[in-house]
C-alpha cells in the first residue's frame, strides 16, 4: 500500500483557502496532509489552526514558504498576490496550485509561467469545472475532429447573479485595486478557460465591457466579446451578475455538426456528411443536412478535491496535469484583450499588449475610490460550495 503524502501549505484562509483545507480534514485527499497554513488576518489564522489541530499556524505568507514544513503550497489569496507567491515558491522548489485567476495582468502570469519552467516543479491551476464529464466529453469532441471545421461558440452564461450586498461585503470586491476586475476576473475565469480549453484561443478580440450597469461598483458587471480565429471561426461570449433567471447555454457548432450544453446535458447533432459538400453538391436549394441526434448527461463531481487529488498524483507519480498552471495565461489574456478593446474601443489582437494594459491599469487603480463599507461577514465554506459548483 503507498502511504506516501504531499506535505501542503496553504496560504489564505478565506472561503476559499478553508474550504480547500476542510476537503483535506474531511479525507477527501489521501495524499495529502496540511501542514501550514497562514493568513494576515489573525481572526481566521485562528479559525484554521483550531480546526486542524498540530499545523502550524504563519501570520504571513512568506514565512509559511520559508518554514521547510511544506513540500508544496495551495495559494488562495487575492488575485494580484497570485503570481507572487507563486514566484518565491518555485525559487525554493516548492510545487505550487494556485486559485483562478493566474493573475490579473499578463505579464505577471507570463513571468510566473518562466519562473515554474525553470523551477522544475509541479504547476497547477484551480479550474476544477475542467472535471466536469459534460465539458470534458466537449473537448473530445472537438478536439478529435468529430465537429469538423469549427464555425462557432456562443456563450450566454448569465446566472452568475449577485444583489448589491454581495459586493457590500467588502471594500475589495469589484475594484481594480483589490481584485482587478469585476465578472471577468471574479465569476467567468472558469468559462474563459473552458472556452480556450475546448475550442482554443482566438486571434482579436472585440469587447464591450459595461462598468456598473446594474449595480453601484467601479468595474465591469456586464460583458459581450466577439472573438475571430485564423480559420474564419468566431465565439461570442456573453456574462453579467445583474440577470435574472440567468442562462448557461454553450453551443459549438461545426462542418459536421453542433454541440449543445445546457442543464447538465450535452446534446449532440451529427451530420452524416460534411455540411460545406452538402452546400455545394446538392441540387435541392432548400434541402437540409440529415443528422444522428445523440444525448451524453453525467453527474457532475466536486472538482476541487480532484484538481488537488491530481495535483498529489502529479508530484508523487508523476501522473498528468488536469489544469497545467501555465494554462492560466490562456483565459486572462482573453479578459485582458477585453478589457483593452472597450478601453481603446477597438479590436485587441492576442498576445495582448501588455505595456498599453498596464497603463491602463494602473490609471483605473490610482484613481479609483473606495465607496462601500464591509457590511457583511463572509458566509463559512460549506455554504458556499454549491457556488463553486457549474451553474447550469
Amino acid at each position: 500500500m503507498d502511504n506516501r503524502k504531499i506535505r501542503l501549505g496553504i496560504i489564505g484562509m478565506g472561503n476559499m483557502g478553508s474550504g480547500h483545507l476542510s476537503y483535506v480534514l474531511n479525507g477527501e485527499c489521501p495524499r495529502v496532509e496540511v501542514t501550514a497554513v497562514a493568513d494576515i488576518n489573525p481572526e481566521k489564522l485562528k479559525r484554521a489552526c483550531d480546526r486542524a489541530p498540530g499545523v502550524k499556524g504563519f501570520d504571513e505568507g512568506m514565512k509559511l514558504l520559508d518554514s521547510g514544513l511544506i513540500d508544496a503550497v495551495l495559494i488562495a489569496v487575492p488575485h494580484y498576490d497570485h503570481p507572487r507567491f507563486a514566484i518565491e515558491a518555485f525559487k525554493r522548489g516548492i510545487h505550487v496550485l494556485t486559485e483562478k485567476p493566474a493573475g490579473v495582468y499578463a505579464r505577471q502570469v507570463r513571468e510566473m509561467n518562466e519562473a515554474a519552467e525553470k523551477s522544475g516543479v509541479k504547476f497547477a491551476i484551480m479550474f476544477n469545472q475542467r472535471t466536469n464529464p459534460v465539458y470534458a466529453r466537449a473537448r473530445e469532441i472537438v478536439s478529435s475532429g468529430q465537429l469538423g471545421e469549427l464555425k462557432r461558440l456562443v456563450w450566454i452564461v448569465t446566472n452568475w447573479y449577485r444583489t448589491q450586498a454581495y459586493y457590500n461585503s467588502g471594500s475589495w470586491r469589484a475594484t481594480w485595486n483589490g481584485e482587478g476586475g469585476g465578472v471577468l476576473l471574479n465569476q467567468a475565469p472558469h468559462n474563459l478557460d473552458l472556452w480556450q480549453w475546448i475550442f482554443g484561443m482566438p486571434k482579436r478580440v472585440r469587447a464591450f465591457c459595461s462598468v456598473g450597469k446594474y449595480h453601484t461598483i467601479g468595474v465591469e458587471d456586464d460583458v459581450t466579446i466577439y472573438g475571430e480565429y485564423e480559420n474564419g471561426a468566431s465565439a461570442t461570449f456573453i456574462s453579467t451578475t445583474g440577470e435574472a433567471p440567468g442562462t448557461n447555454r454553450l453551443e459549438i457548432s461545426g462542418d459536421l455538426g453542433k454541440i449543445v450544453l445546457e442543464e447538465g446535458k450535452l446534446k449532440w447533432w451529427k451530420l452524416k456528411e460534411p455540411e460545406r459538400e452538402i452546400c455545394f453538391n446538392c441540387m435541392d436549394g432548400f434541402a437540409q443536412p440529415e443528422c444522428e441526434y445523440s444525448e451524453f448527461r453525467a453527474s457532475e463531481p466536486d472538482g476541487h478535491p480532484l484538481i488537488i487529488n491530481n495535483f498529489a498524483d502529479a508530484i508523487l507519480d508523476g501522473e498528468e496535469l488536469i489544469a497545467p498552471g501555465s494554462e492560466g495565461l490562456n483565459s486572462l489574456s482573453i479578459s485582458n484583450a477585453a478589457y483593452l478593446s472597450t478601453w481603446n474601443d477597438d479590436w485587441t489582437q492576442i498576445p495582448v499588449d501588455e505595456e498599453a494594459f498596464e497603463k491602463h491599469l494602473a490609471k483605473l487603480c490610482a484613481s479609483e475610490e473606495v465607496i462601500r463599507k464591509n457590511v457583511l461577514k463572509s458566509e463559512p465554506a460549506e455554504k458556499l460550495k454549491e457556488r463553486w459548483q457549474v451553474r447550469w
